[in-house]
């Protein structure tokens, strides 16, 4: 498919339209028109700057963008996604705000609000599938992930803190990997 400007922004604002409960649910929502539809990146790159953008300060739908934006058509790709995604926010407050302090405790919108909150379960229980099949892939991830788990449950560790503990172990692994990789490469040569 074509990455224009143009349709750069309009797949994003389609998504930003439909994205309900925040950037933890845009995972199933990006692969579906990035990946599976317009295959302009692969369900990989999009799982990595999903972690990416939940690493940093942010909004994470809009960094997603940013980097995918950027993938695409540079600084114009990252700006088109990137507005592309928060308009239809940014809309629907603008027109939303004057009447939503009137219609809030109406029944029927009582109702809409408990199928949308429905909607997001489903979405996040989607994104944290396919989060999983990236990310849990070995014994190493599955310990690290254990751990954060646990900690995160006790409530006595700022989420902060285990999300840059994760990082650190993941660095520090990844560094052990390669060491002990290059090791048995470089035996590997000398025996040949």
């Amino acid at each position: 498919m074509e990455k224009t400007f143009y349709s750069i922004f309009k797949t994003f604002f389609k998504v930003g339209t439909l994205l309900l409960g925040g950037g933890y649910v845009i995972l199933p929502l990006l692969t579906s028109e990035l990946v599976d539809k317009k295959q302009w990146i692969t369900s990989d790159e999009l799982c990595e700057y999903y972690a990416l953008g939940a690493s940093l300060p942010g909004i994470i739908a809009a960094n997603v963008a940013i980097f995918t934006g950027r993938k695409l058509l540079g600084t114009k790709g990252a700006i088109a996604a990137t507005v592309g995604m928060v308009m239809p926010a940014f809309l629907a407050i603008v027109l939303l705000a004057s009447i939503l302090s009137e219609i809030i405790e109406k029944p029927s919108i009582q109702h809409i609000f408990w199928g949308v909150g429905i909607g997001v379960i489903t979405l996040l229980f989607l994104a944290v599938k396919e989060m999983w099949t990236k990310a849990v892939t070995d014994k190493f991830s599955v310990i690290v992930y254990s751990v954060c788990l646990i900690l995160a449950l006790s409530k006595k560790v700022p989420l902060a803190l285990i999300i840059i503990g994760a990082l650190i172990f993941g660095i520090l692994f990844q560094k052990y990997e390669d060491k002990r990789n290059g090791f048995n490469n470089s035996k590997t040569e000398e025996k040949v």
